[in-house]
């Protein structure tokens, strides 16, 4: 399994020079075989990284499916400019949470892609377009197996991935507010059972790292979770290393670094996922 970062960033977009290494746009995985490493044919979210995944495909269409976490501005606005999908040969398969009150998916979306808040609607896309919801469940999704469960996050149902290719795993819970279960052990938040069937014993484990410990009892009630505790995760689902994700806007380059010193010396490999970058499981 190829996994190629497009977009990290967590709440909004953070363009300039002090976010170019671990980069500026918003949420976006591009998931593809080792058959064919240049063919993404799973994405994670459709923030505004989404426009890299065009990059990647060079002059090619995109064929595939997006799974969308949830429907926060960071992880859906990409949609109107994904230029691989939004084109006469493309076909994307669109999924993502249902809300309260069994809203068709398409409409759901028309509430954002729309006007006058944008000047056309998803029906406008070019290409063959579906949107369907995306319960919690276990399906197959682009020659992938996928599990997906609800986890806590404020303001909208939330979901958490893991995607195997039969060979390699991985976990993808970009936004998580585990204090919302719980204290857990350390204050940090609860492992609670649905994270942990998740994360148990994959080979990548990319979870929101929105905060620093210190910050989450001012701002742990945003929604998010804390770098600290995305990786005493990982070591509790015994998982091969963690990919910290879903960086604050404010949170530049030095200071990533910085955050990143915290476990140099830690029980299992921490990275700064990185916008461009690709991890082969």
């Amino acid at each position: 399994m190829q996994v190629t970062f497009c977009g990290t960033r967590g709440s909004t977009p953070a363009p300039g020079p002090g976010f170019i290494r671990y980069g500026g746009h918003t949420s976006c995985l591009a998931l593809a075989h080792d058959a064919a490493p240049t063919r993404p044919v799973l994405l994670l979210d459709a923030g505004t990284g989404l426009r890299r995944v065009s990059e990647l495909l060079g002059d090619q269409p995109f064929l595939g499916t997006v799974l969308v976490t949830h429907l926060h501005w960071d992880h859906i606005q990409g949609v109107p400019f994904f230029g691989a999908g939004d084109r006469p040969d493309g076909a994307v398969h669109l999924r993502f949470p249902p809300d309260d009150h069994g809203t068709d998916p398409e409409r759901l979306l028309a509430r954002m892609m729309s006007p006058p808040f944008f000047p056309i609607g998803p029906e406008q896309l070019r290409g063959d377009w579906r949107f369907s919801a995306l319960p919690a469940g276990s399906f197959a999704a682009e020659g992938f197996d996928v599990t997906a469960r609800e986890v806590p996050h404020k303001g909208a149902q939330t979901l958490g991935l893991r995607v195997s290719d039969g060979r390699s795993s991985m976990a993808y819970i970009p936004d998580h507010c585990p204090t919302a279960v719980g204290p857990g052990p350390d204050g940090l938040g609860a492992y609670h059972d649905t994270v942990l069937e998740l994360a148990r014993g994959v080979d990548l484990l990319v979870h929101d790292a929105h905060l620093r410990a210190e910050e989450l009892e001012a701002e742990g009630s945003f929604g998010h979770a804390a770098a600290e505790y995305a990786v005493a995760l990982g070591a509790s689902a015994g998982v091969g290393r963690v990919a910290l994700f879903h960086h604050r806007p404010e949170r530049d380059d030095v200071e990533m670094d910085r955050t990143l010193c915290r476990f140099t010396d830690g029980p299992l490999p921490v990275v700064g996922a990185q916008e461009g970058s690709t991890l082969s499981l």
